[in-house]
């Protein structure tokens, strides 16, 4: 688990925090996954909102927190936890009622989010290039080149998830996202959700007939695929049926609205990309 030594952590006022604090940002979807949970879970948090509009999450103040330079982060009682599904499973492990875990489960949960995980550069890609304009999201190489030069150790090393994060950003703004990575991304997804079909078809959520955390975990990454302009009702009806009967419940749609300002940009993006022939269905040939 990605929990940060006492002595990793620059930004020293946060090891005299008391009680349970979430570093995030509204649109995020690992904080919207996190956000969701702590509310399942009843828990009290204080809220430290991160602007990664403006890029904020490269200020030597946050990556003194994190020096991955993401969000979510965890803080509680002065403990630093840096990566949303383990801040989930330590959530589950302080605060074990209700239960998002089932018992004997533990492993099935573990290995599908981890596939969930794994997906985190595809749902990156495609918000890139369907969900946000890319005036909105395009990082400045001021803020890349503090975050590559910034020293935080993670394990008592460099993070090389760091050189990930540059790399995916700085290609971004040399070419953009291309038909084709756009495509390989939306075809992963496309393939997970149809594992993710066969399972529903038996129960009524993923690792069986009660809510948990994988259920939150694929809820946020089916909205984002949504907002995109991914066709789900067409190609996971199944998937679709689950997903609107989580969407009613104010826990999780709650996490998930947007200003109108960000949804009119949305739709006028999408009116480009349908004049163009480019939208995600036709990119990814779906």
């Amino acid at each position: 688990m990605p929990q940060l030594d006492e002595k990793e952590i620059r930004t020293r006022e946060v090891l005299d925090w008391k009680g349970l604090h979430l570093l995030h940002f509204a649109g995020s979807s690992c904080s919207q996954k996190t956000r969701i949970f702590l509310n399942l879970k009843g828990v009290s948090w204080e809220s430290h909102p991160v602007n990664l509009a403006a890029q904020k999450n490269y200020a030597p103040w946050f990556l003194g927190i994190n020096p991955r330079g993401l969000v979510p982060v965890l803080v509680h009682d002065g403990r630093v936890i840096i990566e949303s599904n383990d801040i989930l499973a330590y959530l589950e492990e302080i605060f074990p009622e209700p239960a998002l875990i089932p018992d004997g489960q533990m492993a099935q949960a573990a290995t599908l989010l981890k596939e969930e995980d794994d997906l985190h550069l595809d749902i990156r890609t495609l918000t890139m290039r369907f969900v946000f304009p890319e005036f909105m999201v395009r990082k400045r190489p001021a803020a890349l080149t503090t975050y590559a030069e910034d020293d935080g150790e993670i394990d008592g090393q460099l993070d090389p998830h760091k050189e990930v994060e540059i790399g995916f950003w700085r290609e971004m703004a040399a070419h953009g996202i291309t038909d084709a990575q756009a495509s390989e991304a939306a075809q992963n997804f496309r393939r997970y959700l149809e594992g993710l079909e066969a399972r529903l078809a038996e129960h009524p959520f993923l690792l069986g007939n009660t809510l948990s955390v994988v259920d939150i975990a694929w809820y946020i990454y089916v909205h984002r695929l949504l907002s995109g302009g991914y066709p789900l009702a067409r190609l996971h009806p199944t998937v679709e049926t689950w997903y609107q009967g989580l969407h009613r419940k104010p826990e999780f749609s709650g996490e998930v609205r947007e200003p109108a300002p960000l949804q009119w940009f949305r739709q006028g993006l999408h009116l480009v990309q349908k004049l163009r022939g480019s939208t995600l269905p036709e990119v990814a040939g779906f």
